[in-house]
């Protein structure tokens, strides 16, 4: 025995499968990368501008390695053997005035160059004490943390000194199928300054926007869609359960004899 349904309950269930379904220009990535003139063209270099609390690796080199010591301190000192000490060069942190303390030199600020400027910096400090010194200046403490609905939110340490967004959303593991991606956030801190960004990762012109490439210390914030906030609304199983049924129910229709 068939059991029968009124035609505006069938109808009503239907829209309700049709609507737990989810389009493809919700979730899909640079959705009009192809379409747009710019898509071949070349990016721009970026480099990140050094910020307070970066740790830096500062390391001197000279045509004679004897004269680089007073500037490559270990970071316990008293021993001047360069082969010995190389491997563990002091550190510096810089300040809240975007200052290091470095060696013979004194105060030298850095915050707020890129680290080319930095080392040209360094190098025409040094140069006063050292003929033609080559400067090897790194960021040592450089991450990114990635919260929100994606499959493994975490604080991202990097290697490199450049990492786009699709980058760092990669390392997290992707957005999930419930991550809003029309409306990422990027929270920077630019000098003392929190800075947002809200970036559509569906179009590519986001590839121009300056959060396209982060900046050490940047946090992005992944935000759930409609659908995850509703079944959070309404407990967690509740659409799933709602969809099945549904279904079910219009597969007894259609094979009502």
């Amino acid at each position: 025995m068939i059991i029968q349904f009124p035609r505006v309950i069938l109808v009503l269930l239907l829209l309700q499968v049709i609507s737990s379904c989810t389009s493809s220009s919700k979730i899909t990535y640079l959705q009009d990368v192809y379409t747009k003139k710019s898509a071949n063209e070349k990016s721009p270099d970026y480099e990140p501008k050094l910020q307070i609390d970066d740790l830096l690796s500062i390391i001197v080199s000279a045509d004679n390695p004897e004269n680089t010591i007073p500037f490559n301190l270990p970071q316990i000192q008293g021993s001047s053997d360069i082969s010995s000490s190389q491997n563990n060069i002091k550190t510096y942190l810089i300040d809240s005035h975007g200052e290091i303390d470095f060696p013979v030199i004194g105060k030298i600020k850095l915050a707020g160059l890129a680290r080319s400027e930095a080392n040209k910096k360094m190098a025409a400090l040094v140069s006063e004490y050292i003929k033609n010194p080559g400067i090897n200046l790194h960021i040592l403490n450089f991450k990114v943390s990635v919260l929100g609905e994606v499959n493994r939110p975490e604080s991202i340490p990097i290697n490199s000194e450049r990492i786009t967004l699709l980058e760092a959303l990669s390392k997290a593991g992707d957005l999930t199928i419930y991550g809003k991606r029309t409306n990422i956030l990027v929270i920077r801190e630019v000098e003392g300054v929190k800075t947002y960004g809200s970036i559509d990762i569906t179009k590519s012109d986001f590839i121009n926007s300056p959060f396209y490439y982060l900046a050490q210390n940047d946090v992005i914030v992944v935000h759930p869609n409609k659908t995850k906030i509703n079944a959070a609304a309404v407990g967690p199983n509740t659409s799933v359960i709602i969809s099945s049924i549904s279904l079910l129910l219009t597969l007894l229709v259609l094979l009502k004899p």
